[in-house]
């Protein structure tokens, strides 16, 4: 049976986290520049998820 490489789980679960933190980071920093945009963001991904719901019901 196969070793576990468990140093190259831990680097990709270590650039999942990055890659989360950046995009937070990167979200936080549009909200600081257009503080509109927070309502608006909103309505759009509760809108995306409703959309989501349907295609999955036509599948």
């Amino acid at each position: 049976m196969a070793k576990t490489n468990f140093a190259y789980e831990k680097r990709q679960r270590e650039l999942e986290k990055k890659k989360k933190a950046d995009e937070k980071a990167r979200r936080k920093a549009e909200l600081k520049q257009n503080p509109g945009l927070a309502q608006e963001g909103e309505l759009e991904e509760m809108d995306g998820d409703a959309a989501d719901d349907g295609d999955t019901a036509a599948e």
